[in-house]
């Protein structure tokens, strides 16, 4: 027992520091992703929470994308702000936004690809660039991408400087477990320096995961790819479907090229070595036409069949949630279309099943 050390994971030593399955389970998500460190938390939001518990302290400052993970505002907006650490939001289709509002305060600057709910795609290579020629620590969440629409740690593989994050968070939640019926969530690093910070304040907050969802998550990530490949085609058919439809005013999906940000979603995933089409998950959001009522619009979602009201995605059943945009955003959305904001996630039904059942709820609902 004294010459085990729990901190290089070799051997086990105690529950909260890891186990041999949970050991496994980041070994396989550091190969998925190109990570070196990686620690296992209770959710997603878990996982940010343990980014800027490890690395922030009284009176540093954090800097969110307006378009971050909603979660991720309302605890800025409480424990940090209880802590002394304040905030600022920032533009993220705007670099120049960003590089505006870094001071001698700021120590952490989120990011995220593509933005929560609206899904504009922003420049993370400029983004991380800003940050890394202020010497500012990155950190992406990057569920949406899960480790396979690109490799976050190296955004330019071919270019003379690797403009990589500093760390990633996942909802292992999603696409990892993909049964809907695990809360898991990961940090990953390449950075030694960060890792060793990284890893005390994890044991020192006892945020572990048990062996028995770590072994759920490792049965599925074998299928992982799979599953994201069939959701990513299920989303572009259905994006292309409604982008036919007078009822709806704008489709937002990364792969759409009239979508915000389409270019830089572009540059980063298609490759003709890898994926020429790109990787765009199973998200795609709309903008229903502002000429309808709220009231019309749940009807819309209530009457959708293979569609469940639902917040989460990844998992083999198709979801549904309407928005209300001020509510989630802080920042003027020119980008988007006047409307009610409502967010689709792909499951593993037939496509033309969930075109067929937005195309009823539609015709009985959404009428002028």
């Amino acid at each position: 027992m004294r010459e085990r050390e729990w901190m290089d994971k070799s051997s086990y030593t105690y529950g909260l520091h890891g186990t041999p399955t949970t050991f496994t389970l980041e070994e396989r998500l550091c190969e998925i992703e190109g990570g070196k460190h990686c620690v296992l938390v209770p959710s997603g939001l878990a996982a940010i929470a343990q980014v800027n518990f490890a690395f922030l302290k009284t009176d540093d400052e954090i800097l969110l994308p307006d378009h971050v993970y909603g979660p991720s505002k309302v605890l800025a907006a409480g424990e940090l702000k209880n802590f002394g650490i304040t905030c600022q939001y920032y533009d993220a289709l705007n670099p120049d936004d960003l590089s505006q509002r870094i001071s001698s305060k700021t120590k952490l600057v989120w990011l995220e690809a593509p933005g929560s709910v609206t899904l504009e795609f922003p420049s993370l290579m400029e983004l991380i660039k800003r940050c890394k020629q202020k010497n500012i620590l990155t950190a992406l969440d990057n569920t949406w991408g899960a480790g396979i629409a690109f490799n976050a740690f190296d955004l330019t593989p071919d270019a003379e400087k690797n403009w990589g994050v500093d760390i990633t968070v996942h909802a292992l939640t999603k696409y990892p477990s993909g049964g809907g019926d695990v809360l898991m969530g990961s940090v990953m690093t390449h950075r030694d320096d960060l890792a060793q910070t990284l890893k005390l304040s994890h044991m020192r907050m006892g945020q572990m995961v048990g062996a028995n969802d770590a072994e759920m998550v490792l049965r599925s990530l074998s299928t992982m790819r799979m599953r994201y490949l069939a959701q990513d085609s299920s989303a572009r058919a259905v994006s292309q479907w409604l982008s036919t439809r007078a009822e709806i005013a704008q489709v937002l999906h990364p792969a759409l090229p009239q979508s915000p940000g389409h270019a830089h979603w572009k540059a980063l995933t298609c490759h003709p070595s890898s994926s020429p089409t790109g990787w765009a998950a199973g998200l795609l959001s709309v903008m229903i036409d502002a000429r309808f009522t709220s009231q019309q619009v749940d009807a819309f979602c209530d009457g959708l069949n293979i569609f469940k009201l639902g917040y989460s995605w990844g998992g083999p059943m198709s979801l549904v949630v309407p928005y209300r945009l001020q509510t989630i955003r802080s920042q003027e959305q020119t980008h988007l279309q006047k409307g009610h904001l409502v967010r689709f996630a792909m499951g593993l039904e037939d496509a033309d099943d969930l075109i067929n059942d937005l195309q009823q709820s539609i015709a009985k609902n959404l009428k002028l």
